[in-house]
């Protein structure tokens, strides 16, 4: 049996990732890894704390790999133990040692950044603003090319993206 192929979908909050993970699941007949942040928040009534973030991305990165085991050809994650870093560089100003070696096995055949093109939605606890939605997405391309990391940006609303997507899995 060959391993399914993963692909991190990456983006700032209210960019559509989870969205676009669902229907490219559904699109390839296949499994995606929801976020286990948003579970996180709607289960503990509470953002987290700074000590959680490991935790958070462990878990996150634990269903990814439960997730492989049944998907085939292709592994949808929406977000990966990259973006948990992000935010700890956002909030807290530093990466947990534990979070950061996690952060570095970002080993995926695909990379994309959901680009926050679309109107700001709020959350409830999860949302912040469309000032720091902006910012992160900043953050995130230039931690991405810093790491050297390749990723597509996708833009526009998800049949466009889609498309993007579809092409470039066809070819690879």
């Amino acid at each position: 049996m060959i391993a399914a192929r993963r692909v991190a979908i990456l983006g700032a909050e209210s960019s559509g990732k989870s969205t676009l993970a669902e229907a490219l699941a559904a699109r390839y007949r296949t499994v995606w890894v929801p976020e286990y942040l948003r579970e996180f928040v709607d289960t503990l009534g509470r953002v987290p704390f700074e000590h959680d973030q490991f935790g958070i991305a462990r878990t996150q990165r634990e269903r990814e790999e439960e997730a492989a085991a049944q998907a085939t050809g292709w592994l949808f994650c929406d977000t990966t133990p990259l973006m948990t870093a992000l935010y700890s560089r956002v909030y807290w100003g530093r990466v947990d040692p534990e979070l950061a070696r996690l952060d570095a096995r970002h080993d995926y055949a695909w990379t994309f950044v959901t680009a926050p093109d679309s109107p700001w939605e709020p959350d409830g606890l999860q949302r912040e603003s469309e000032e720091v939605r902006q910012m992160v997405h900043r953050m995130l391309l230039e931690t991405l090319e810093a790491r050297g990391i390749p990723y597509v940006l996708l833009e526009g609303g998800l049949a466009q993206r889609l498309r993007r997507v579809e092409e470039l899995l066809a070819a690879s």
